[in-house]
């Protein structure tokens, strides 16, 4: 019977326990795991930076509505402000001084003997401007709109043409007895006599002057 001999026996046995050795597996499978980590990174990676476009075009639209609110805050505090000077400018047509309506109480009013010979209207505008909130002391102030306060006088000088002289002061009691003046004057103003002056006898007439002060209208 023949005897085989396998010289590489050894050599086959040292590759076969090379091949099994436990430090290569454990090599290989931590290069696969790297490989994996690296493949996760990289789809980790793709994905922030489509989430990062994506927050900026997010950012983008949130800017064009911030813009577009201020906008619209603007435009509603103009037409808020226009709104309030129209009512004002409405207020002060419908309250204004007519002087149809001045001369009109006058003729109403005529008195007998008495003779005007002269008419004044002065119309004073005080304007107050006004003030922004006060927010930087202890004490938070309100804002104050401004405000325009109305003066009106008028001045009526006149010509007592009767004998006994006292023709204006019923004339003067009759002015503040009108409705008009009545309603315009108010409680606290009233007719009042700034002048009396008795002229050259011959002539047969005192001139008076009365004075009508307006109540004060502030808007």
């Amino acid at each position: 019977m023949p005897i085989r001999l396998n010289l590489l026996a050894e050599a086959q046995a040292t590759e076969d326990m090379r091949r099994r050795d436990p430090a290569k597996r454990v090599m290989w499978v931590a290069g696969l795991l790297i490989a994996l980590m690296l493949v996760w990174s990289s789809y980790l990676f793709f994905k922030s930076m489509l989430a990062n476009k994506e927050l900026g075009a997010v950012q983008i639209q949130m800017n064009t509505h911030t813009n577009q609110y201020q906008s619209v805050q603007d435009n509603q505090k103009k037409a808020a402000e226009i709104k309030m000077k129209l009512g004002a400018l409405r207020q002060l047509a419908s309250s204004r001084l007519l002087n149809g309506t001045l001369l009109n109480a006058l003729q109403q009013t005529a008195g007998e003997d008495v003779q005007l010979t002269h008419l004044k209207v002065d119309q004073i505008y005080v304007s107050v401007e006004g003030t922004k909130p006060v927010t930087n002391t202890s004490k938070a102030l309100p804002p104050k709109l401004a405000s325009v306060t109305e003066k009106i006088v008028v001045t009526l000088d006149g010509k007592d043409l009767s004998p006994s002289g006292d023709q204006y002061d019923k004339f003067k009691d009759a002015l503040g007895s009108n409705p008009y003046f009545r309603g315009a004057l108010g409680r606290t103003n009233g007719v009042t006599l700034k002048n009396l002056a008795t002229v050259d006898p011959g002539k047969n007439f005192v001139q008076f002057t009365l004075e009508c002060r307006y109540a004060e209208k502030t808007r």
